[in-house]
């Protein structure tokens, strides 16, 4: 048989060999996962006939808290994100290697940890407004209200920005700069004339994308914004659920989680909008011209590397320093200094089973989601069928999605499939929200990987299967295996979901730090933060090094 009839024999029975069945499987999970309890809130929405509630007093004006800090917010991230952003590309700025690592850094902490870190440098009983009560008889600023909120939530979000500017700036031809200087322009008019211009779409696209997460976020809101009556969305469905103070409260919860997903669609489609009518250019092999900063480099030095430091060092010495005293608002003296905190916060038989639960659910996510994101990445990059576009969607999709959409999602089907009060429910979340983490860490070398190494192996009589997991997977594994890791460092400090779907015996590292705050015990949850900060920064840190 010659190797063209062997071809056509195995095009001719494709159809029904394993890789078929695999794909089959893989819509299944996808849908189990993802479509199904998307699904789900959006008929009980529709036929509990709620609508009319969200016109009413306290879900207008927590939708209009949520509304007016995530705009603010991403307004506020895109301008710090941008400016940092030209700071470290295009201009002399010295130490500015060092300085994104550590502008970066806040992408690293939990939301909620740098809320109680924060409520250590500004929070009523924090050292700078003790001081200045001292002199004045009132405090410089208290972080708790919306002010705060909207502050924090720019602090966790600028990072997303700067990644996104930064990606785009380094796509522009240098050649288009240098032209600008050469027809006379100064290189600041050359840098906002010919630069910013053309990363507009890349800051529409960020403003998108920060703002539809920042709508939903719980911690920050919850731990700042409730003392001084700052409702937003996320808070208010948490009270709804908790306190039961509104009739069918999983009926009202799922239509203002319709509402938050259609906001989230809404702004998926604008940002795929957005992408289409980018201009590609053609690459520069030239290097960008840097903008000396002359007679004003140590000032702007001084300046950028004192406002990062204070974004970024200033709430984990906060957090340190809350962690070592026995209370709030006790002098910062060697003698009040205590270990108590830390050895609490270890030996709690409360956190002992939260890190017990936290690990076993994180871990079984991540290796939940390398399995499944594998196989979606895999079928979507290294074959060709008409649904591959929307398999990867559909696993894409929740990342566009609030947490908050999904642990209500969550907690509409989970009377109907077993999950209701147990661990279980809170599993099969994280890898609705995780998995498209892998989907993205594999797609990458999959589609960089030569399809010539798939036919050699189809050409020695391999199916189609098997050359797809001898070949493809096998090269993929290793960023599978490093996205499973990032899938587990998150899921191991996440708080929405945890806090939702919380059940007897199931609860989390997030939750216990969330439930010791709201208790009182200041210190205490300081210092449990604390210690998943530094976990989670060198998990982070092995994580880069092993990729």
């Amino acid at each position: 048989m010659t190797t063209t009839t062997a071809r056509a024999a195995s095009t001719t029975g494709s159809r029904f060999d394993g890789l078929t069945a695999v794909r089959v499987l893989v819509w299944l999970a996808c849908a189990a996962v993802v479509l199904v309890p998307l699904a789900s809130v959006v008929v009980l929405a529709a036929g509990g006939r709620h609508l009319p509630l969200l016109l009413q007093g306290d879900v207008v004006e927590a939708g209009l808290n949520s509304f007016v800090s995530a705009t603010l917010s991403a307004l506020g991230a895109i301008v710090i994100g941008t400016a940092l952003a030209l700071l470290f590309e295009r201009t002399d700025l010295p130490g500015r290697r060092v300085l994104r690592l550590a502008a970066l850094s806040p992408l690293l902490v939990p939301p909620f940890v740098g809320a109680i870190a924060w409520i250590g440098v500004a929070g009523p009983t924090s050292a700078l407004n003790v001081w200045w009560r001292g002199l004045t008889g009132g405090p410089l600023w208290s972080i708790y209200g919306g002010d705060g909120v909207v502050f924090l939530l720019i602090v966790h979000s600028y990072p997303i920005a700067l990644l996104i500017v930064t990606a785009a700036i380094r796509r522009i031809p240098a050649d288009l700069e240098q032209a600008a200087r050469i027809a006379g322009a100064s290189a600041v008019r050359a840098l906002l004339t010919v630069t910013v211009p053309l990363v507009r779409p890349a800051l529409l696209s960020a403003f998108t994308l920060i703002a539809v997460s920042n709508l939903a976020d719980f911690g920050i809101p919850s731990i700042i914004g409730t003392p001084e009556r700052f409702v937003t969305l996320s808070t208010l469905v948490y009270r709804y659920l908790q306190s039961g103070t509104v009739e069918s409260p999983l009926e009202v919860v799922a239509t203002i989680g319709v509402v938050l997903l259609a906001i989230a669609l809404l702004a998926l489609v604008a940002d795929v909008l957005i992408s289409r009518r980018r201009v590609e250019l053609d690459a520069s092999s030239s290097p960008p011209q840097r903008l000396p900063l002359g007679v004003a480099r140590p000032a702007v030095g001084i300046v950028t590397w004192g406002v990062v430091l204070a974004l970024t060092l200033l709430p984990l010495l906060a957090l340190l320093t809350q962690s070592l005293l026995p209370a709030p608002g006790v002098p910062l003296t060697l003698e009040n200094l205590t270990l108590d905190n830390l050895v609490r916060a270890v030996t709690a038989s409360g956190t002992l089973a939260a890190v017990g639960n936290s690990a076993m659910l994180a871990g079984l996510a991540g290796g939940v989601c390398v399995v499944l994101g594998l196989a979606i990445g895999a079928l979507t990059t290294r074959t060709r069928a008409r649904d591959n576009g929307v398999l990867s969607a559909g696993a894409l999709l929740p990342q566009a999605v609030p947490g908050l959409v999904i642990a209500v999602a969550w907690l509409v089907i989970a009377p109907r499939v077993g999950l209701f009060n147990t661990p279980w429910l809170i599993l099969a979340a994280y890898v609705t929200s995780f998995v498209a983490l892998v989907v993205q860490s594999v797609g990458a070398p999959l589609r960089a990987t030569p399809l010539s190494a798939e036919e050699a192996a189809r050409i020695a009589g391999a199916g189609r299967l098997r050359a797809l997991v001898d070949i493809s997977c096998r090269m993929a594994i290793p960023a599978a295996l490093a996205g499973g890791v990032l899938v587990v460092l998150t899921a191991v400090r996440e708080l929405t979901l945890s806090v939702l779907l919380l059940s007897p015996g199931s609860q989390t590292l997030g939750v216990a730090i969330f439930n010791l705050q709201q208790a009182g015990a200041y210190n205490a949850a300081s210092a449990l933060a604390l210690l998943v900060t530094v976990a989670g920064l060198a998990g982070l840190g092995l994580a880069a090094r092993s990729r």
